[in-house]
């Protein structure tokens, strides 16, 4: 049986709920807030009715309201007397929140009819977001694009086969999600899916890291230690940064490649560990073995499986179906008036190039989110209105500035604001490129 909760400011008449019961409706009413959450808590609605007899307090109804505004899943179907429409919030409430709205006295008849509609509309758009994610999204990952057909065809492969795997790509393209999922449908997902960022730590620290140590193999050892290596033992080790890893631990990982055995720092004990290496990178591996900066034979070893994780500007058409995913994701997790995207926000969403990939568009939605006002997402909101509108013409100058930014903030968030190597990138100084950033306004939660 159907269930439908009523929220009301007053008593409802006996006549009106029997009609509604007659329908094929199970009943929940409740005319305070403690009951209502109560009563949400404890069962699934798809349809509601709020009934406002009077409006007035405005406090009176707002608990109301506020509930209406924070179960966005829900069909809400509006009964109040005419004095209420011309209440501001309460025509925006109908406008942004409610399936339909009817004035008091209810055609009981039609209110029914409506209901049944509602529900309608609730269960054919779960069963059509449904649908659409079956299609759109794969291990964990959305997109409908030849390159992302590419990328599921090889997770499914590497996920069948247990040997080394390099996943490359730009950072932000969800590299770490690719290897999870390779974990996760393989016949060690079972077992420890153990991550470590070898761009994250000192060259000094990562060995003790990736192997462990014994008691007192250096000054402040003070007590055995458990690598990532010995933890993810049956599991996977997730290796990301792999192009930042030291020379000399280069050599040790190979070893283990080779041999299948870590030895903790201190320790001249062999220890065997069944782990399986996946390996990721965002700068050119290839480069990196021509130019002496990465070892071949580590190389080959870590590539016998190659994907590839392909840039947001390389998938234009999976952009906007990705904004409406995580839309939809954190539309749901925040109290918003956006009902979605007016046409101007999915434009420049269109034509922005996202240097920061899918982790760019995912934090700029869930800005626009928290700051939209009205009932939808618009480009300030984004705040790329700058980037992607414009008025038309640029002056040299502005044109100039423009690049400069974008090359800074891209580059910034290609190497997750390593400054110096940033800088490095770009050919400055480590102070040029922080006058540069305060001149373009460029931080770290800006972009």
């Amino acid at each position: 049986m159907r269930k439908l909760l009523i929220l009301s400011t007053g008593a409802v008449e006996e006549a009106l709920l029997q009609k509604i019961a007659a329908a094929d409706w199970e009943i929940y009413w409740a005319q305070d807030v403690t009951l209502a959450r109560t009563l949400l808590t404890e069962h699934v609605f798809e349809v509601g009715l709020g009934i406002l007899f009077n409006c007035e307090p405005e406090r009176s109804v707002q608990w109301l309201v506020d509930l209406i505004l924070a179960r966005r899943k829900m069909q809400w179907v509006l009964a109040m007397s005419r004095q209420c429409l011309d209440r501001k919030q309460l025509s925006s409430v109908i406008t942004e929140r409610c399936y339909d709205y009817h004035t008091l006295p209810v055609d009981t008849q039609r209110l029914v009819v409506t209901l049944g509609h509602a529900y309608g509309m609730s269960t054919l758009s779960e069963a059509t977001l449904r649908q659409q994610r079956e299609v759109e999204s794969q291990y964990g990952l959305i997109g409908n694009s030849p390159v992302m057909q590419t990328l599921f065809r090889g997770i499914q492969k590497a996920a069948e086969v247990d040997v080394p795997v390099l996943i490359t790509g730009e950072s932000g393209t969800g590299k770490e999600q690719a290897a999870r999922s390779i974990h996760e449908y393989s016949n060690r997902a079972a077992s420890p899916f153990v991550v470590m960022n070898c761009a994250a730590l000192p060259p000094n620290l990562i060995q003790s890291e990736l192997f462990g140590h014994e008691k007192g193999a250096f000054t402040g050892a003070n007590e055995r230690h458990i690598g990532h290596m010995e933890s993810a033992d049956g599991g996977t080790l997730f290796l990301d940064e792999i192009g930042d890893l030291a020379p000399e631990l280069q050599a040790n990982l190979l070893r283990f490649l080779e041999e299948k055995k870590i030895r903790r720092l201190g320790s001249t004990k062999p220890i065997p560990s069944d782990v399986r290496v996946i390996a990721a990178t965002n700068t050119n591996l290839e480069q990196a073995v021509q130019d002496g900066r990465f070892r071949e034979d580590l190389y080959y070893r870590l590539n016998v499986l190659h994907l590839r994780a392909p840039a947001l500007r390389e998938r234009k058409a999976d952009v906007e179906l990705l904004a409406r995913h995580f839309f939809a994701k954190f539309a749901a997790e925040t109290r918003t008036s956006a009902k979605g995207f007016s046409r101007d926000a999915l434009e420049v969403i269109s034509r922005y190039d996202w240097p920061g990939n899918v982790r760019e568009l995912m934090n700029r939605i869930r800005r626009a989110v928290l700051l939209s006002e009205g009932p939808y997402i618009i480009p300030t909101d984004l705040e790329l209105e700058r980037r992607s509108l414009g008025r038309g013409f640029v002056t040299l100058d502005e044109a100039r500035m423009a690049a400069d930014r974008e090359v800074i903030q891209s580059t910034l968030l290609r190497t997750r604001f390593n400054i110096a190597r940033a800088a490095q990138e770009l050919g400055v100084s480590r102070m040029t490129l922080y006058r540069l950033m305060e001149k373009y306004d460029i931080r770290r939660d800006s972009i």
